[in-house]
């Protein structure tokens, strides 16, 4: 057992946090943040760190499957924004892994070398106005005609979709009492004809809209239905495939990356103000405070490592990924609002990083599956009896 982060994941931090400083310095990710944007351009820098293969086979143009790496990546980008954290795993994640994992072998070929290149964007289209968790419920419409689907309905919480690509999107395609038998699911360009966007403001995340998103007669090819025209209404298997497994830990790796930076900028905070004539570090209130939040920070790490390593070796891991998605966004925000009261009022207020910590964390223990999605998954998996 060996718990010594390897070479190679130390110099992709120190790479990463040296891009960050150059290109999206705290300034200008307070401005960003104020602004409700971040430019699509901030893709070329991640790029060029070379990270956008490590969900790629080197057959379509990666470097090969790498786990571990690309949630540190996620991690590290997230220690800035977690906005940013979010630009990168539209292209290594809700891109490469799930065309690699659910794509033909036509897709493979035309999408992966240009997402190993760090040239697309996907967007989730999974939810909808009334559908969240129990996403055999969508409604939105995809007819056949020919070699053309048409697709007709409403998505909800497609954050990103104003900058992508493709629309991930889950539809119906066939009648709605066979639930899980008749979905499939569709590459839709945003640009598209009939396609409407509508931007949802929200309380963090700002900078990556969020939108409401209407298809009203789009029409797309059949190549476009995932997995071609064998995929159709084979959206299930493919939504609930491996894919799913990583995507708990990419959310769990953003709420890493937020709660480390949280830490860092409260243990600094706390040798610089004074108070009493003295700096608060050496308040024993702080001190548990700071102790208690770097101990959760730690057991946060190696719940979200292990899920990691267990992927990596294409080891069983729902369970796992489960536990690190729920265990390190509920602990991550326990640690960001102890991290706000030692800041006092300058955790608070607008212009200083942890309020938006604050903002964007609160945020993760729903994404990706919400904590009690993932306390469902846990007992189900380990085969607690219902009855």
């Amino acid at each position: 057992m060996d718990f010594g982060e390897p070479e190679h994941i130390g110099m992709l931090r120190e790479s990463i946090r040296r891009m960050l400083e150059r290109h999206a310095p705290r300034e200008q990710m307070a401005k960003w943040d104020e602004e409700d944007r971040v430019p699509r351009a901030l893709m070329d820098q991640i790029r060029d760190l070379g990270v956008c293969g490590m969900t790629v086979p080197e057959e379509y143009g990666g470097t090969g499957r790498d786990v571990l790496a690309t949630m540190v990546t996620v991690e590290e980008l997230s220690r800035r924004s977690m906005v940013i954290g979010t630009l990168f795993l539209m292209n290594a994640c809700y891109g490469s892994m799930n065309i690699l994992a659910s794509g033909s072998e036509e897709q493979k070929k035309r999408l992966l070398p240009r997402l190993a290149n760090g040239e697309l964007l996907f967007a989730y289209g999974l939810s909808e106005p009334d559908v969240g968790s129990d996403l055999a419920s969508v409604t939105t419409r995809a007819e056949r005609r020919g070699d053309k689907v048409i697709i007709n309905g409403n998505k909800r919480w497609c954050s990103g979709a104003e900058i992508s690509d493709y629309i991930y999107a889950l539809v119906r395609s066939g009648e709605p009492d066979a639930r899980y038998k008749n979905l499939s699911l569709v590459l839709i360009p945003p640009t598209a004809k009939g396609v409407t966007l509508q931007h949802i403001p929200a309380l963090g995340a700002r900078g990556l809209n969020t939108n409401d998103v209407t298809f009203d007669n789009v029409e797309i090819p059949i190549e476009d239905v995932v997995g071609g025209e064998e995929g159709w209404n084979q959206g299930w298997s493919k939504l609930a495939g491996p894919a799913l497994e990583v995507e708990k830990l990419e959310v769990a790796a953003m709420a890493m990356g937020i709660a480390a930076q949280a830490v860092d900028d409260a243990w600094e905070y706390s040798q610089q103000r004074r108070q009493f004539g003295q700096r608060i570090c050496s308040m024993q209130s702080i001190r548990h405070m700071l102790s208690d939040v770097q101990t959760k920070l730690a057991a946060a790490r190696l719940m979200l490592y292990r899920g990691c390593w267990l992927a990596d070796n294409n080891l069983p891991c729902s369970v796992e990924t489960s536990m690190a998605k729920m265990f390190v966004c509920e602990t991550g925000l326990d640690i960001v609002l102890t991290c706000q009261k030692i800041m006092g009022a300058y955790g608070y207020a607008r212009g200083f990083d942890m309020e938006r910590h604050v903002r964007d964390m609160l945020l993760m223990p729903i994404i990706g599956g919400s904590t009690a999605i993932q306390k469902n998954n846990i007992a189900n998996r380990m085969g607690l009896p219902r009855a």
